[in-house]
């Protein structure tokens, strides 16, 4: 393969090819060197931004490691990038010159990233490396090139333009997703990076580079458009249908296109719903369900004289056989104007209750307006039997919406606010209800499932109602007939939410961290306590005894089993000294006992001095103890009588004294976990006193409960509260419940959720997405309908 050097003069052999005059030659010339100096720049400074962050990345990974193999990777990772980011950095622009040379010349390849097949590799073997490679090139491209689908369209006709008519397709487009994944990974391979640091690098290059190309595209078609190469053409796709690969088919028949639309195989996307990948058995269930939505509103017409609208009352679609049906034309000027028209008045976005009635109104007010438009009153046109599906479809839609238990009444409200253009995309585009791809679609669900979470109490700011809000308005605002607005609004607002996610997830993480460690004192707590207790818990020991087990040594096992753990010799010298403690304070009749006793004394002395020290036990009161113990200690070498208590009776004295001290003085005491366990004996946990079936359906439904999964909370005065499942105790199995902010709003254990459950002060919500239950709701209600039976009970409205 030549070098960039070798190519300055290529473009201009180009020109001499495919222009016929030195004028022209010249334009041809620097509209591709304005694309090439664009995308340089561009695509460059998005590599520079990718590299400037793989340290991060890698160093975050790497105090993450599971262990110390792993992390030595991570960091020699790190430090290859540094060595070679600038030979990698150099190399590429040398790619992207080098491309788009070849494209000048009408050499460029169609790039088309294929993943390694064992099957057709002959006798030798696919390389992993190779493989890994060429899976994670192939998602990217995939997944950038049915993101991109409608810019890059624009791109290819206009490149095509300026090299002389040539084809040109997202394969072989200079700046096309594939060809630039092709030149990095070429390069990435002067890295000496094990496969797990470089899938890494090309997540990286997915994030900062494909994410990025947009704006490229956006830059390089308004120039274009400003040099006069086709200003005409719209934000549409041809009618290809694409393929995971990229590729393009030719196009569809109209008997094709209606089978890709049950399919759920259109020009915005190969793939599955939220940009995943393609899923062939959800696809063929969309297109199940849509065929049966299609047949129960085709039943409708002939199961009455009338059809049912969207709001349940009776519409006479036709005016009879004679009578011209209102095109979609006139229908989308009529929504337009209704459009402006709920704009400027700014329809009140937070009372539910008028949402509900503009949504019921809706149909009537549009056709009421095409009539004006045509100059004809309600009788001088019908409106297509296909029309009239989609505008009811769309009614039925939004009053699911409006009565959804899954969104705030606020957020119901604002986005009832939408009907009208969603209304004027069905009607434009009938893959909305067909493909769960549909930017519309996945705008709707977004804006449903970020409002699942709102709450007031969570959103003190405003900030997702504000955006919401602010979606809503935009459309209403900008949409005529350009779905571009859509995908637009959809981005910014998944941005939105993408960086709000990561400052709740911090929230998240430092709200189980401080569960996990609370469960973990409390734990060590009782642990401590009872090893306290088995050794003195019936005997009658001397007070001090009493008080220096049950009282700082409890606490020291506790520090200790929080910083070295229950199986640590540390935590097995604590127990040791523990036991010698309670021998050494029991009567001495032998003077064997006595002399070990004796012994054992600077033993007893030191330990307790390290305990009391670890847990801060004040110096004047050290030196106290250790005189009452060396008076204890002589009067029993001497065989002199004293007083014993158990350690009930020690406690309890203790509390009293305490307790007038405390009123005297206001000073706030701690229990110690031996005091803890022994006044609170007996008693019942106030969250299990409600006895449970096992099989019962609140404990299963609390026990199925999965991370991420959200709920209602009801307090007795009828506030509500959103929270998310976010973290499960491995000790306790106890959940923790955050808010959107990732702030705590409770934990509870399953028994006293499945309490909750049973009240209806805690209400789980749908995780299924806002579209999709509509649909299987309006489903189920239009075979209620058809069978003659009323239709079967709407969700609850959220209060």
């Amino acid at each position: 393969m030549s070098t960039p050097e070798d190519k300055p003069s290529k473009v201009i052999e180009l020109k001499q090819r495919h222009a016929g005059a030195a004028g022209s030659e010249d334009r041809l010339g620097d509209l591709l060197k304005l694309v090439r100096g664009i995308a340089l720049k561009r695509v460059n400074g998005l590599v520079s931004t990718l590299f400037e962050n793989v340290d991060d990345a890698l160093f975050h990974l790497a105090e993450r490691a599971e262990s110390n193999a792993v992390q030595v990777q991570f960091f020699d990772g790190m430090r290859e990038v540094r060595k070679k980011r600038q030979l990698v950095e150099r190399k590429f622009q040398e790619q992207l010159s080098q491309i788009f040379s070849e494209f000048a010349e009408g050499k460029l390849k169609p790039v088309r990233p294929e993943v390694a097949n064992p099957s057709n590799a002959g006798l030798s073997l696919v390389d992993d490396q190779e493989l890994e490679d060429s899976l994670a090139v192939s998602s990217m491209v995939s997944k950038a090139e049915n993101r991109l689908s409608r810019t890059l369209h624009m791109v290819n006709q206009r490149l095509a333009v300026i090299i002389g008519g040539t084809v040109v397709e997202d394969a072989n487009n200079p700046i096309g997703p594939a060809p630039l994944c092709q030149a990095f990974r070429v390069v990435v391979r002067e890295f000496d990076l094990n496969v797990q640091v470089k899938l890494i690098i090309y997540k990286l290059f997915d994030r900062y580079v494909m994410s990025g190309l947009e704006p490229l595209y956006d830059e390089v078609n308004a120039e274009l458009i400003r040099s006069g190469v086709l200003p005409q053409i719209r934000h549409q796709l041809p009618q290809t249908s694409r393929t995971r690969g990229g590729s393009q088919a030719p196009a569809s028949s109209g008997s094709d296109q209606s089978r890709q639309a049950a399919d759920g195989n259109d020009g915005y996307s190969g793939q599955g719903n939220q940009g995943g990948s393609y899923d062939p058995v959800a696809a063929e269930l969309q297109a199940e369900l849509y065929s049966t939505l299609r047949s129960l509103l085709a039943n409708r017409k002939h199961s009455a004289d009338h059809h049912v609208g969207a709001d349940g009352s009776g519409y006479t679609g036709t005016g009879g056989p004679m009578v011209p049906n209102l095109s979609p034309t006139d229908l989308l000027s009529a929504l337009s104007i209704l459009q402006s028209q709920s704009q400027a008045n700014q329809v009140n976005a937070e009372n539910v209750a008028d949402a509900a009635e503009a949504v019921q109104q809706i149909k009537q007010e549009m056709l009421d307006q095409a009539h004006r438009l045509g100059g004809t009153d309600s009788s001088g046109y019908s409106v297509s039997s296909a029309d009239e599906d989609t505008i009811d479809l769309v009614g039925m839609l939004f009053e699911f919406i409006l009565q959804d238990r899954n969104l705030p009444s606020q957020i119901q409200a604002l986005v009832g606010r939408l009907q009208i253009p969603y209304l004027k995309i069905a009607i434009l585009d009938k893959h909305l209800f067909a493909q769960k791809s549909h930017p519309a679609r996945r705008l709707l669900d977004a804006i449903a499932e970020a409002g699942k979470s709102w709450s007031a109490e969570s959103d003190v700011d405003n900030k997702l109602y504000d955006r919401i809000k602010a979606v809503v308005e935009t459309v209403l605002s900008e949409f005529d007939d350009d779905l571009a607005v859509i995908e637009h609004e959809l981005a910014g607002f998944e941005q939105f939410l993408h960086q709000h996610k990561r400052r709740s997830e911090l929230a998240e993480q430092r709200a189980a961290e401080v569960t996990r460690g609370r469960e973990k004192l409390h734990t060590a707590r009782r642990d401590a306590a009872r090893e306290i207790l088995s050794r003195i818990g019936n005997r009658e020991l001397a007070p001090v005894i009493h008080n220096v087990l049950s009282r700082p040594w409890a606490n020291y096992l506790v520090l200790t089993d929080l910083r070295h753990g229950s199986n640590s010799d540390e935590w097995k010298n604590a127990l040791r000294f523990a036991d010698e403690f309670v021998w050494s304070s029991l009567p001495k009749k032998t003077e064997a006992d006595k002399t070990r006793l004796r012994t054992l004394l600077p033993q007893l002395e030191k330990a307790l001095k390290h305990g009391l020290g670890t847990v801060a036990y004040h110096e004047g009161d050290v030196r106290s103890l250790m005189q009452e113990l060396s008076q204890f200690y002589q009067k029993l070498l001497k065989g002199e009588s004293f007083e014993l208590k158990t350690a009930e009776e020690v406690i309890a004295d203790n509390a009293a004294v305490e307790g007038s001290a405390e009123q005297s003085e206001s000073t706030p005491l701690t229990q110690s976990p031996v005091e803890e366990i022994v006044l609170s004996s007996g008693s019942v946990e106030p969250e299990v006193a409600e006895v449970t079936d096992a099989d019962d359906e609140f404990v299963e439904s609390a026990r199925k409960m999965q991370v991420g999964n959200w709920i209602e909370f009801i307090d007795e005065e009828g506030n509500r509260e959103r929270a998310k499942l976010s973290w499960v105790s491995p000790i306790s199995s106890r959940y923790l419940f955050v808010n959107r902010r990732g702030l705590k709003v409770c934990d509870k254990s399953i028994t006293a959720l499945a309490i909750e459950l049973r009240r209806g002060t805690a209400v789980l919500l749908e995780e299924v997405p806002l579209f999709d239950r509509a649909l299987d709701a309006i489903v189920e209600r239009l075979r209620q309908t058809h069978a003659g039976s009323e239709p079967p009970a709407t969700p609850a409205a959220a209060d």
